[in-house]
């Protein structure tokens, strides 16, 4: 039987995650990840092949998570109060986990997307294509004829939202009505 691991995969990713949200993905480096861990470098090269896998694991990671409890939202009731649920589950998702949310802010390109191995480019598209697939079902559902107020509405106002707050301060808090505006104006946009 082997030694267990001093450094797991989900720890490394978690101090790449502190370093991205605090100064930004281009100052995770194995190096970095390395000093800020005390793991050593071979510990995590023997878990990302190089830098790009490194950040690809992270993007996602933190996407997945995001993306597994929107869709539950979404998934929550129907129609309408599913998109709302969604909407609503952004800013909490935010308030609850800044550093995350301040990654969701970036787009995969900032994650070096384009180096990732091609396992982990294929996961980062079958996870956009069941997020496109859930959110057209809604659209559907609602008689929108195009996905642009169903993204406005759970995706595109809710971000802008937190954005301006996660942006001044990797430690801002969100503002206490911010779930409540997202839902007015879900229902606004979505029910007329």
């Amino acid at each position: 039987m082997g030694r267990p691991a001093l450094h797991d995969t989900q720890t490394l990713l978690d101090v790449a995650l502190t370093i991205a949200a605090d100064r930004g993905p281009a100052s995770v480096t194995i190096a970095s990840v390395s000093a800020a861990s005390g793991a050593p470098s071979g510990s995590l090269y023997h878990r990302f092949d190089d830098r790009a896998a490194l950040l690809g694991q992270l993007w996602l990671r933190t996407t997945g998570a995001f993306q597994s409890g929107f869709l539950e939202a979404l998934d929550s009731a129907p129609a309408l109060e599913g998109c709302v649920a969604a909407a609503s589950y952004v800013i909490e998702r935010c308030r609850d986990h800044p550093a995350e949310a301040r990654l969701l802010l970036r787009g995969p390109d900032d994650f070096a997307a384009a180096d990732w191995p091609p396992a982990t480019r294929r996961r980062a598209a079958a996870d956009r294509r069941a997020l496109g697939k859930a959110l057209q079902a809604r659209a559907t559902e609602l008689g929108e004829p195009t996905l642009d107020r169903v993204l406005l509405s759970t995706v595109d106002l809710p971000l802008a939202i937190v954005r301006r707050h996660l942006q001044a301060s990797p430690r801002a808090k969100l503002p206490p009505d911010a779930g409540v505006l997202v839902t007015e104006t879900a229902r606004a946009v979505l029910g007329s």
